[in-house]
């Protein structure tokens, strides 16, 4: 009897170690370094997680997880988002990690985008929402009120950074956090250089993003803007070849003829005065800084070089700015000419 009860003893602790092991051991069923878990909300909340679960491999013993799981609580828990299941994890991590709400967050990486359905799509990729209702909220000028922008100046809010929100994050919450970072951005200082320069935020950031599709050299940034300042005080049209190729939706555009500037649209500003209705590009901070920076100047006018260096030459007359233009044009028809050849 004796022995009995000590094998019964020793299988009892045979079983407890492993299934303590089963729980507090490596539990991951995948191969790769980690997966996700997303749960929307609802009423079936519960039901995601066990499909994934039983279709995804996340465990090498399912029903450990799940018998775990129920024990633990875990479903009266439960939130929206994304859990990391790095490999390896014990199920007892996870369940806690479930429990306890401590999600994942995703990056959200804001550079240099052009249009609001670029963005959508980026928003669609990193969130639980997909790019068609990103692009229904950036097309409401109902939902963009609470924010202080509209449809074409809603660029306006963002600043070139890297975020971290929660995978659940709705639209407008996004949009709020981004604004929250636009306000820390315009800080004093810069709201008093755009005072400085006679221009608001949103035209100085309009201006950038104009200077950023016409050039990567940040010397020749603030030089670009005080033509654009200069122009703008003496009611001249801003003729800037970038807001005809955003009017066109043609960013491959490598040179602008006069059928470009026919296009009808308040963003050619070779037709209408004034700066474009918004931004046509999400505006790099340093060519914002360069703009409430620019240089009391004269110039009125500025071409490419014709080494193509990058950098301009930048005129007070016409007269001066048509010879440099020219040489421009030359080299470029040169250029043309000697790849079609090869």
């Amino acid at each position: 009897m004796k022995k009995i009860f000590l094998y019964v003893v020793g299988l009892l602790l045979i079983a407890g170690v492993a299934f303590a092991w089963l729980l507090f051991g490596p539990g991951t069923g995948f191969n790769g370094d980690k997966k996700y878990l997303y749960v929307r909300p609802g009423n079936d909340m519960q039901q995601q997680v066990q499909a994934q679960v039983d279709t995804a491999n996340l465990f090498s013993f399912p029903a450990i997880f799940k018998l775990a799981a129920n024990n633990a609580g875990v479903w009266d828990k439960l939130r929206a988002g994304r859990f990391e299941i790095k490999k390896g994890a014990s199920i007892v991590t996870v369940v806690r990690m479930l429990r306890n709400n401590t999600q994942s967050p995703v990056k959200l990486v804001i550079n240099k985008l052009r249009t609001k359905e670029n963005f959508a799509r980026q928003l669609g990729k990193n969130f639980s929402f997909d790019s068609a209702a990103a692009m229904n909220f950036l097309s409401s000028n109902d939902s963009l009120l609470a924010l202080g922008v509209d449809t074409n100046t809603v660029f306006t809010l963002l600043i070139q950074n890297t975020y971290f929100f929660n995978w659940y994050t709705q639209p407008l919450t996004v949009l709020e956090r981004l604004k929250e970072e636009h306000q820390k951005f315009w800080n004093e200082t810069r709201l008093q250089q755009a005072q400085e320069q006679g221009l608001t935020p949103e035209q100085v950031y309009t201006i950038a993003s104009i200077i950023d599709e016409e050039t990567n050299k940040q010397e020749d940034k603030g030089k670009i803007a005080s033509v654009y300042i200069n122009r703008m005080n003496k009611g001249m049209l801003l003729g800037a070849d970038p807001t005809v190729k955003y009017a066109l939706r043609d960013f491959a555009l490598k040179r602008i003829y006069y059928k470009h500037l026919a296009v009808e649209s308040p963003y050619n500003t070779y037709k209408y005065k004034g700066l474009p209705p918004g931004p046509i590009c999400i505006a790099a901070t340093s060519t914002i800084d360069a703009v409430l920076q620019a240089p009391k100047t004269d110039y009125l006018f500025f071409v490419a070089n014709s080494d193509f260096s990058g950098y301009h030459h930048f005129s007070n007359s016409f007269a001066e700015h048509d010879k440099y233009a020219k040489e421009y044009q030359r080299a470029l028809d040169d250029l043309i000419r000697s790849k079609q050849t090869q």
